[in-house]
């Protein structure tokens, strides 16, 4: 397709208005392009014949330019490449073809269009040879006394120039190479012959010529007046050490020295490193103290040397003392304290063991970071804590060069500095939580930070010498550790913080959360009395989460509403019991998921994972007569779906052993619904509570309701292991949940519970789809009747009763 339309000598073509940018014919340039007008007009000559008419505003500040914005004479150029460089610019690269003089403007959207016509300079001139022969020299004399006040000018590009015999090209070798004003450029290209081009450019090359003497002028004017001040100040300078020497100023300390004596006297540094300070100190004595340049070394000398570099802290690690701050700090967590105190116990054989990364990986709420900071506690080391939730850029870790105007160390360094020791306990909080952009992957950077082969010489940008942080102690904390990348995660030792149970929650809400928010608001256990009743009540009803973080900002609702009553007339004692907290807190915001009493057909418990702990779900399956449609409901994720088929696949296997028509796919519509619509659900660890739900609506045979199940099914039935196991299973028993159906790989994992799950749930580790079925169905007795119920299509549930 041809971008550019003829009609009689007039050419329709797309247009582009150039600020400040002049192109001839015959000329290559490439230049950006920001306005949409004008990519849109590229791109539409890209898409056709790469044609375009480049014609220049009159005006830079113009936006929206129309015909009496353009000047007349442009030329129409050939894209050559269109190069994206950001979200709102593009990079053309152009080669002038003809000239053309601009007739009308005959649109503006969704581009400049216009009607143009060519017009070439003349071919022939009535100027005789001599004349265009004197123009010529003039013009070489002219540009070789240009080229002679710009230094920078390349001897190459006027050797060039003054070697051309043409005067076409005589013209290009200078004008297309020369930076001039917009204006003049556009009246060179308006020109209708060489030799008036050549004429004009001359006056242009003098004119600039002149301009460029007052400027040289100028500038020594200023250069001899900056040397007289720099005399000055070295003289000054002179007379200050002269008077130093005589005793004369003895309250004045010389800035350079003071660093020098300071970088002497440190130990724990390289001879290389102290040379290279000392190298920097020599730059700053040899500048004038008000300078820039001086102000940025100066700021570097202070921040290396306000680094600990001798400074540390004794450890003092104590097993017993350390459990006795861990059972103070945190109730509960049991297997995650015993771990802690090995680690402990290891430093206290080995007080050089290097290199154990500890990372804390739980959800939030569950005491992440101040175990991080109980632990320091316990070894009597400084504690900082560095958040890394959100971090984009590298440079947040490793620093930014100081020759950048705001420089300054990364957060390891300042986290250094900030402990005043040079081996504190740094908490890298939220590793997970960390991106990557175009600025870099400060994941990357963390990796030479947590490696004890490495970190012994971490160089940040800004300090540019090295710092040992192989004495640091790093404990990070993360929400979920499949977000950190692999070789970051290797290098660490995770150790998981499971959801508390409800009976924890109680615990750390009546030993640590009640006394803290108590004191915290100015009353005490005479003004407000929290009651058991009251405290397992906010649990179950108020708050729905895996730590204790909602729990205490409920606790602190109900001190302030209790500081109010104490400061207003006829004051009685809070008692906080359930009937209270309907009145401070509202009505119940949760309801607790006990299981179903009632054996149902078509209705399995199922086990679920969230980001706060686990929960129960009710999964339920109804057959409706139909064509063989499948839907699934329930706010699934694409995994979820596709269990839904193997499901279906399983069913089929087993119809026959169930008395399940064979061709029950074909004549039946299947729906299968997971409760709590608005919470998306994913995952295939409903794969077998997917297929016993099917199952029992197909074969009308009920499901024991006291039995929850989790696991992934396999095409072939096989049942295969989960993650979240411990979470679940609080969430189970939570529900009053006996029985939990898991897969047979997961049955180590039972040996990581806490003792009141494993006294109160009886797990059946299965291996097969088969197993699963046995268990959770109920096969109908010959010689007795049972109830149960199942849904009709109405929605409502029928009573119905199975005979021998």
């Amino acid at each position: 397709m041809n971008s550019v339309q003829s009609t009689d000598n007039h050419i329709i073509i797309p247009t582009l208005a150039m600020r400040g940018i002049v192109l001839f014919e015959g000329m290559t340039m490439h230049f950006d392009v920001g306005r949409k007008k004008s990519i849109a007009a590229l791109n539409y000559a890209m898409e056709n014949d790469r044609k375009i008419f480049l014609v220049t505003q009159k005006d830079i500040s113009v936006d929206n330019p129309n015909k009496s914005d353009l000047y007349s004479i442009g030329v129409v150029a050939n894209v050559i490449q269109l190069l994206k460089t950001s979200d709102d610019v593009v990079r053309v690269f152009v080669k002038g073809i003809y000239r053309a003089k601009l007739i009308d403007v005959i649109s503006t959207q969704p581009f400049l269009e216009a009607i143009i016509k060519k017009h070439p300079i003349a071919a022939r001139s009535s100027v005789s040879a001599d004349e265009i022969e004197a123009t010529m020299r003039v013009v070489k004399n002219e540009f070789e006394i240009y080229g002679s006040l710009i230094p920078k000018m390349s001897k190459e590009l006027i050797l060039s120039a003054l070697s051309k015999d043409d005067p076409k090209k005589l013209f290009e070798a200078i004008a297309f190479n020369l930076v001039l004003r917009y204006e003049d450029k556009q009246a060179l290209l308006s020109q209708n012959s060489t030799y008036k081009r050549l004429r004009l450019l001359a006056d242009i090359l003098h004119s600039e010529s002149d301009i460029m003497s007052l400027e040289h002028e100028i500038y020594e004017q200023v250069k001899e007046q900056i040397d007289k001040n720099q005399r000055e100040y070295f003289l000054r300078e002179q007379m200050k050490a002269i008077s130093y020497q005589l005793g004369e100023d003895d309250s004045q300390k010389d800035e350079t020295a003071d660093f020098k004596d300071k970088i002497a006297k440190l130990k724990n540094i390289s001879q290389e490193s102290k040379e290279k300070l000392f190298s920097e100190c020599d730059k700053l004595s040899k500048m004038p103290a008000s300078s820039q340049e001086a102000s940025v070394i100066r700021s570097y000398l202070e921040a290396c040397l306000a680094l600990p570099w001798d400074i540390s802290t004794k450890d003092t690690a104590n097993i017993a003392k350390a459990k006795k701050i861990l059972d103070r700090d945190h109730y509960g967590l049991t297997k995650v304290k015993e771990r802690i105190l090995e680690i402990l116990a290891v430093r206290q054989l080995v007080p050089d063991i290097k290199g154990q990364i500890i990372c804390l990986v739980g959800p939030p709420g569950v005491g992440k970071t101040s175990i991080g900071k109980s632990i320091a506690e316990t070894l009597g080391r400084k504690y900082v804590r560095v958040s890394l939730g959100g971090v984009k850029d590298e440079s947040d870790i490793r620093g930014h060069r100081k020759t950048y105007v705001g420089a300054m160390p990364g957060r390891i360094i300042t986290a250094i500095k900030q402990a005043k020791s040079n081996n504190p306990l740094i908490l890298l909080d939220e590793i997970d939580k960390m991106g990557a952009d175009f600025k870099g992957d400060p994941s990357s950077a963390m990796l030479e930070v947590l490696d004890s082969e490495q970190n012994y010489s971490f160089r940040d940008h800004y300090i540019e010498i090295p710092f040992d942080l192989s004495d640091v102690l790093f404990i990070t904390t993360a929400n979920d550790a499949s977000m950190i990348p692999a070789p970051l995660r290797d290098r660490m030792e995770l150790i998981e913080l499971s959801s508390y149970t409800r009976e924890e929650k109680f615990n750390i809400a009546k030993r640590h959360l009640v006394p803290k928010q108590v004191k915290k608001h100015g009353l005490s256990s005479k003004d407000i009395t929290f009651l058991n009743e009251g405290i397992y009540c906010l649990i179950d009803s108020y708050t729905r989460e895996a730590g204790v973080r909602n729990l205490e900002r409920e606790i602190a609702g109900i001190c302030r509403k209790g500081a109010k009553l104490k400061v207003s007339d006829n004051f009685k004692k809070v008692r906080v019991n359930e009937k209270l907290l309907k009145e401070f807190l509202g009505p119940k915001k949760y309801s607790i998921n006990l299981a179903s009493q009632q054996n149902q057909i078509g209705v399995v418990t199922g086990l679920a994972w969230t980001s706060v702990g686990g929960e129960t779900m009710e999964l339920e399956a109804v057959c409706v007569e139909g064509s063989g449609k499948i839907k699934v409901t329930g706010n699934l994720g694409d995994v979820m779906k596709e269990s839904a088929s193997l499901a279906v696949t399983n069913v089929r296997t087993l119809a026959k052993e169930y008395n399940i028509p064979a061709d029950f796919y074909k004549t039946m519509d299947i729906h299968i619904h997971a409760g709590e619509g608005a919470v998306p659900k994913d995952g295939p660890s409903a794969g077998i509570t997917m297929t016993t739900a099917l199952l029992s609506a197909l074969s009308g045979i009920p499901v024991n309701s006291k039995v929850a199940m989790t696991g992934e099914i396999s095409l072939r039935g096989k049942v295969m292991q989960i993650g979240g196991l411990k979470e679940k299973s609080i969430a189970a028993f939570a529900a009053g949940i006996k029985t939990v159906i898991i897969p047979y790989d997961n049955k180590p994992d039972i040996d990581t519970f806490d003792d009141i799950i494993k006294e109160n749930i009886n797990f059946i580790p299965v291996k097969t789809i088969k197993e699963v079925l046995d268990i959770a169905l109920i096969m109908p007795d010959k010689s007795n009747e049972e109830k149960f119920f199942v849904p009709d299509t109405t929605d409502n549930y029928s009573e119905l009763t199975i005979r021998n």
